[in-house]
């Protein structure tokens, strides 16, 4: 599975990444506007939500628990210094996705327990569409939190995500994730559907 999460440094503005990720066949779309203001991120919702749905897309917004209750979108991806994953399902209900960043073992099992849908396990590699970037994991740690997850029978999926490039499809699948998050490798493509096609074809391989 492959997650676009959106990206303000390229040049594209996030309503046209948005639908040239939708027309590559993506359909796992997360906002992430980080300086953004609500109203900038309510603007961007309101004009591919209704293509999301058209084209049966999950959107998600990154932080922002509020505004993607009010928005009723799809879900939100949460991390370490965001609202507690429990106060989001509260707040959310039942129906919605809530993705949780993990860097560590510890960072698993910390919400391993509650009741989250996925892990987003990062950064792979430097990305400068973070900042106050964790430790880089590289796919050694990788594999080692997906070790994690199977020795202690934590059966939720997990994608990897933080400078993932084509090339790293193959050896980031066969290190036991469930699928990959990727933003600046589209974003900054001459052709953004395009690259979202090669994208989910080098993925197709490790669909179950």
């Amino acid at each position: 599975m492959l997650q676009y999460i959106t990206n303000t440094e390229c040049g594209v503005p996030v309503t046209e990444q948005i639908r040239e990720v939708l027309a590559g066949g993506g359909r796992w779309i997360q906002i992430r506007m980080k300086e953004a203001t609500d109203d900038e991120v309510r603007a961007v919702v309101e004009q591919v939500k209704e293509e999301c749905l058209e084209k049966g897309a999950f959107l998600l917004l990154d932080d922002r628990v509020e505004l993607a209750k009010t928005l009723d979108v799809a879900g939100v991806h949460l991390g370490k210094d965001d609202m507690p994953p429990s106060q989001a399902r509260v707040q959310l209900g039942a129906a919605a996705v809530i993705g949780v960043t993990a860097n560590t073992g510890a960072d698993i099992m910390a919400v391993a327990a509650l009741d989250i849908d996925y892990f987003g396990f990062g950064p792979f590699e430097f990305t400068t569409t973070k900042k106050n970037l964790a430790p880089q994991l590289g796919l050694e740690g990788m594999r080692k939190l997906c070790e994690v997850l199977r020795g202690n029978k934590v059966e939720k999926p997990c994608v990897a995500v933080g400078g993932i490039k084509l090339d790293d499809v193959v050896p980031l699948m066969e290190t036991g994730v469930n699928g990959l998050a990727v933003s600046g490798a589209i974003a900054n493509a001459k052709d953004i559907a395009r690259e979202t096609e090669r994208f989910l074809e080098a993925l197709k391989p490790f669909e179950k």
